[in-house]
């Protein structure tokens, strides 16, 4: 058995990833939010701010790889606390990208400024970033409990965002037909409307590790999927 000394520098270090996790967490929130908000106000000064924000980002996630290596070096931990290590490399690394898809969504400010985002479609882009942005603060709630049951029902719920996304989808294709000088602002758009519906996957993602985690399994069956973006140019009037 470890000394006691040494069990509470292990659990020291787990408590610090735990914590850098939340740290870039809200961070990753706090992009996503400003560069929608961005891109509708047309406020190129808090979309660099976002893009400037990326750095901070990537180095958090570079920091826990580097903590999380060495900790395994060090204690050569197992199952659960393996588990947990392997966890939060594979959670930074989604924060990650949900900062990338905010920073990709701040650089096309400048992009539609001039001709600003259209009132119903900034309706569809706020109601798409609330349910991102809800799937991602409340997984990482669950990160915090580590409740495999709650993973579980946040994973189910990732049709809903793809349900919104596929009608604006829709409205962005109307809008280029029905007016061809829209098209490389709704173009634009279409890219910004992806980066959201992306950050859906990635807190899909998250609690997929969170089930992992706290149970050493994958969760069964497919991801429910509700994207027909592919498929709905026919149906588009």
């Amino acid at each position: 058995m470890a000394p006691s000394h040494i069990v509470s520098v292990f659990d020291d270090e787990l408590k610090y990833l735990t914590r850098r996790i939340s740290e870039m967490g809200g961070l990753a929130e706090q992009m996503v939010g400003e560069s929608v908000r961005a891109l509708i106000n047309s406020d190129v000064a808090l979309a660099q701010k976002v893009i400037s924000d990326d750095t901070i980002l990537d180095a958090a996630e570079r920091e826990i790889g580097d903590k999380a290596i060495v900790t395994i070096a060090k204690r050569q931990p197992m199952a659960a606390d393996l588990r947990e290590i392997m966890g939060a490399i594979r959670i930074a690394g989604d924060l990650e990208r949900v900062g990338d898809l905010g920073k990709n969504t701040a650089k096309r400010v400048i992009a539609v400024r001039d001709t600003g985002v259209p009132r119903s479609l900034a309706r569809g882009l706020e109601h798409l970033c609330e349910l991102a942005m809800s799937q991602l603060t409340d997984v990482l709630d669950v990160y915090a409990t580590r409740s495999p049951e709650k993973a579980a029902a946040i994973r189910e719920r990732d049709d809903e965002i793809d349900s919104v996304y596929t009608s604006l989808f829709r409205e962005l294709l109307t809008y280029m037909m029905e007016d061809p000088r829209t098209i490389t602002t709704c173009t634009h758009l279409l890219f910004c409307a992806k980066n959201i519906e992306r950050i859906g996957d990635h807190a899909t993602n998250i609690a997929e590790t969170i089930y992992y985690i706290a149970t050493g399994a994958q969760p069964e069956g497919e991801r429910p999927k509700e994207d027909l973006s592919t498929s709905v140019g026919a149906g588009v009037k």
